[in-house]
């Protein structure tokens, strides 16, 4: 009963429109004062434990590398790139920008950087082509999600930390479901694009890719410096994240001349901004965990679902579907801290791997990050586009049905996720 009245509560507070963290926070401090004999100052001691988790420490060093990458011009020569990659065939400018927001992805790690570095490129460049603004939309907020699942991903990071999972093994696992979702987007446009005759760009022969890739080299070698580190063993991933950080810079202000010393300060203040929000939002979720850990709901909700002898099969169904509900009321870093541990030991019970559970909880927070009414990449699109929220959302419903099967592929082939893991691990 004391925790379905804390779930009461934090619900509550969000129907209220109350932010994610406060609402978290709140709750849980609420619920050790009343309900429990714990001291007020474990809340205290709870946030200040948060910051001492040495694998989060890489968020703030990745936030810091995407606003330098989207200041600093990588974005506009990776989309060149995917241009002169795909461009050439049907509906290509939309399909350069899944193969962009690809790219992007893998070096940014953060959805909504995505969205910004890529969409203020294509969407104008799509809409003075032809393409339907609908349509453009649509493609870059659905493609821009893929900076969740393409390693290096911040919610990859928070999941493994909140199960006591390796990150390395996380960001290889994200390799294949990420290629395989980008294509399968890439293979629906196409489709459609054929269908109805969509703009194509022409040809412009092998030295003109030669030449985009020259231009996209420097942004292109930061994925195989990240990647290639941690499983090179190089450096573990928040070494990783911290060389990016630099090598970011370094390329912003020295090779590609795009940004000057004067813009970072700009670009540090965006950052810590970012960092802030992401890390208050970590801690408050760290201290609920903390709340549901001591009331041992993890435990009891693992033994009532051994009760009811669920099958993996219906067990997984059962958790996108609660992840799918919770996509649209909660930011997913919240998400994984609260859910994961309560999803993981019922998993290892029933034989599922935690790293495959970790991808398709990864992946249900990329369809999340396009349903309303939190789905960030929504609002992001919208505003880069000046369409209202609804415009956008129903820009972007058909290509959410598009990753949902994506992800039921993802739920119920194991391979997919686990291949390269146990190929490298």
């Amino acid at each position: 009963m004391s925790a379905a009245l804390l779930f009461i509560g934090l619900i509550s507070l969000l129907l209220l429109g109350v932010p994610i963290a406060i609402s978290l926070g709140f709750t849980s401090l609420a619920f050790i004062t009343l309900a429990t004999d714990d001291p007020a100052v474990v809340v205290a001691q709870k946030l200040f434990d948060t910051m001492e988790h040495t694998t989060l420490l890489a968020i703030p060093f990745f936030v810091l590398s995407s606003h330098f990458l989207t200041t600093g011009g990588v974005s506009a020569r990776l989309v060149e790139f995917a241009k002169a990659l795909v461009g050439w065939m049907h509906g290509g400018l939309a399909m350069a920008a899944v193969v962009s927001c690809m790219f992007f992805a893998a070096i940014s790690g953060s959805s909504p950087a995505t969205v910004v570095a890529i969409g203020s490129i294509m969407i104008p460049g799509m809409v003075s082509a032809g393409y339907d603004k609908r349509f453009a939309v649509g493609v870059i907020a659905t493609a821009g999600s893929l900076g969740i699942l393409i390693p290096p991903s911040i919610p990859m990071i928070v999941y493994a930390d909140a199960v006591e999972e390796s990150v390395g093994k996380m960001f290889i696992a994200g390799i294949l479901p990420g290629i395989f979702m980008g294509c399968l987007l890439m293979f629906t446009t196409y489709v459609y694009a054929r269908k109805t005759n969509m703009p194509r760009l022409p040809w412009q022969g092998w030295r003109h890719l030669f030449k985009s890739f020259l231009g996209a080299f420097w942004g292109l070698l930061l994925i195989l410096i990240v990647v290639g580190g941690i499983y090179g063993g190089v450096f573990t991933p928040t070494e990783a994240a911290a060389v990016a950080a630099v090598y970011s810079a370094l390329i912003a202000l020295f090779v590609h001349r795009d940004m000057g010393f004067k813009d970072v300060p700009r670009v540090m203040l965006d950052s810590a901004k970012m960092t802030s929000m992401l890390m208050f939002i970590i801690a408050c979720a760290m201290i609920f965990a903390h709340v549901l850990t001591e009331q041992q709901l993890p435990q009891h909700l693992a033994a009532k679902v051994v009760e009811q002898d669920l099958s993996p099969w219906a067990f997984l169904m059962l958790v996108n579907v609660i992840l799918w509900f919770a996509g649209d009321f909660m930011e997913p870093s919240a998400i994984l801290l609260i859910l994961a541990p309560l999803f993981h030991p019922i998993a290892m019970s029933l034989g599922i791997d935690p790293i495959h559970l970790g991808i398709i909880m990864t992946t249900n927070m990329e369809v999340g990050m396009i349903t309303p009414p939190v789905g960030l990449n929504l609002y992001v699109a919208a505003g880069l586009a000046g369409m209202s929220l609804g415009a956008v959302t129903k820009a972007a419903l058909p290509w959410m049905l598009v990753l949902i099967v994506a992800l039921m592929v993802i739920t119920y082939v194991p391979w997919l996720s686990l291949y390269l893991v146990e190929l490298m691990y």
